[in-house]
């Protein structure tokens, strides 16, 4: 009897743990790095989507935050016109390929990390044609001004982006928890991630706007002859000149026009991406 206890013991160990230690772990890196590329792709292809779809507005916005121009819907839609009239149709798209370098890994890195965190944390919580490309806007920059210019507004950058992506985030997320406890689905359709996209990149880009004007001030207080050497003094020197209301939320109403419609594409294209980047894995390993 007390060799049949001692024999089951040691069946018990061989059948139970051998299996763990020389297949499930493995498999389970295998689907990790999956899950992180597939974030990696989709977030780059949002990113690139929805910076591309809004690009001739987005163009214009900046336009008009880095001058003294007071703003109003009429002189932005006659700045896109003429720019169409006189250098024609794909010139409102000038600059899109210096913003690619930047949106692509951004995007990328930054859904890559929402989903990572949220698996953690749980699902509820250019300018006008002086430059010819990016190569030569670095190489003349770095010349003129120095390395250092090339940094410029980049703490305003880092302090908007916190309450923009933040706030994106949280209100898409809790929008999809809202709408499948109350529709009892487990995923909205493409029209109501748009939707909540659209939602989450209004209330994003409303808090971190003065910032984005601040930032673009500093970014292009060369080009403008204009010095500015902190956020603050930017600020006060914006409010100075322009006031409050016309300054630091100047082209604000364009970004609730292009905000919405950039995150709603940007939220649905990640998504809906994921999911087909799942199904072709599943359906490559059923084939296998």
């Amino acid at each position: 009897m007390g060799n049949g206890v001692r024999e089951g013991q040691v069946d018990f160990k061989r059948q139970d743990v051998e299996p763990v230690t020389s297949t499930h772990l493995p498999s389970d890196d295998n689907q990790e790095k999956k899950k992180v590329l597939n974030s990696l792709m989709s977030g780059a292809l949002a990113g690139a989507v929805a910076k591309t779809a809004v690009a001739p507005l987005d163009r214009t916005k900046i336009m008009f935050q880095v001058s003294s121009k007071r703003f109003s819907a009429k002189e932005a839609y006659r700045l896109i016109y003429r720019t169409y009239l006189n250098e024609g149709f794909w010139s409102l798209w000038r600059g899109n390929s210096a913003t690619m370098v930047r949106v692509i890994p951004y995007a990328a890195i930054q859904f890559c990390a929402h989903e990572e965190y949220k698996q953690l944390l749980g699902s509820y919580y250019g300018f006008q044609g002086k430059y010819s490309n990016i190569v030569h806007v670095f190489i003349r920059i770095s010349r003129e001004e120095g390395l250092k210019t090339l940094y410029r507004g980049f703490t305003p950058t880092i302090l908007g982006v916190i309450p923009y992506a933040g706030l994106s985030f949280f209100t898409y997320e809790t929008l999809k928890k809202l709408h499948a406890d109350h529709s009892g689905k487990l995923q909205p359709s493409p029209p109501e991630r748009l939707l909540f996209g659209a939602c989450a990149g209004l209330i994003g880009q409303s808090a971190s706007y003065p910032l984005d004007v601040v930032r673009r001030r500093m970014q292009t207080a060369g080009v403008m002859g204009h010095t500015y050497s902190s956020i603050l003094l930017t600020m006060q020197e914006i409010i100075r000149e322009e006031g409050l209301i016309r300054g630091l939320y100047k082209g604000l109403s364009m970004n609730w026009v292009k905000g919405p419609i950039a995150v709603g594409i940007s939220f649905t294209t990640f998504d809906l991406t994921q999911i087909l980047l799942r199904k072709l894995q599943h359906s490559t390993n059923v084939e296998r």
